[in-house]
């Protein structure tokens, strides 16, 4: 397990504090973003932990669990930057079965995934019921694209360039580590399409240098709820 430095302990700790602040009677929606390698996961496991830790039920989900069949994915070609943009994920599904769920005066009643991407099958896993003050910390990339910006009472941008996101990426085994090779162009030109046509940066709740996972850098915070 990865051991924290003060100063990551500290951002974590800071954007915790924001977030149970939020809607203390209903549950809050956190989207952590970011491009493939920023480090979503990690944040957002850290960010549930602390959560939790200050007093409120949490509930970890990825986008990575709504992935479409690989048909629909590969429909534009497999190295297609705008196949990777828009075909990706099955945004009206996970709408359907865990973010209208968790809206206020909702039934509370979801699922936290619907399809292995690996096996290429959907997943039956069972109905969870969510407590009343419970905060969903959901990490994917294009989590401020239209389908979705207005589901986020709080979200996050982790900002990395790819020169150190693409790398980190194949230091886990995934692709090559130049971005510009030939095998990375569908997923850094579908997410460079993301970045200009979304503008994470300007929707984010709080923007993150997390290009040294050591030592992020708040760039940006809010303690207000996002716009609905």
């Amino acid at each position: 397990m990865r051991v924290q430095t003060p100063q990551r302990a500290a951002v974590i700790s800071e954007i915790a504090a924001a977030v149970i602040a939020l809607h203390t009677n209903r549950v809050v929606r956190v989207g952590v973003d970011g491009v493939d390698g920023a480090g979503k996961t990690l944040f957002a496991d850290e960010l549930a932990e602390a959560v939790a830790a200050l007093g409120r039920p949490t509930i970890r989900a990825s986008v990575d669990g709504f992935h479409n069949p690989q048909h629909i994915r590969h429909h534009r070609g497999r190295t297609s930057p705008e196949g990777f943009f828009h075909d990706s994920y099955n945004y009206a599904l996970l709408r359907e079965l865990l973010l209208d769920p968790l809206m206020p005066g909702a039934r509370r009643r979801y699922r936290r995934v619907a399809f292995d991407h690996e096996t290429d099958r959907p997943i039956e896993t069972p109905w969870e019921h969510a407590p009343t003050n419970a905060v969903l910390v959901f990490d994917g990339i294009f989590l401020h694209r239209p389908e979705l910006q207005g589901y986020w009472d709080y979200s996050i941008f982790l900002q990395v360039g790819f020169d150190v996101s693409i790398p980190r990426g194949a230091q886990r085994g995934y692709g090559e580590p130049d971005p510009s090779a030939a095998s990375n162009r569908r997923y850094v030109e579908g997410q460079t399409l993301y970045l200009q046509q979304c503008r994470p940066i300007d929707h984010a709740s709080a923007v993150i240098n997390n290009e040294n996972l050591d030592a992020p850098r708040i760039i940006r915070s809010t303690t207000e709820a996002q716009p609905h």
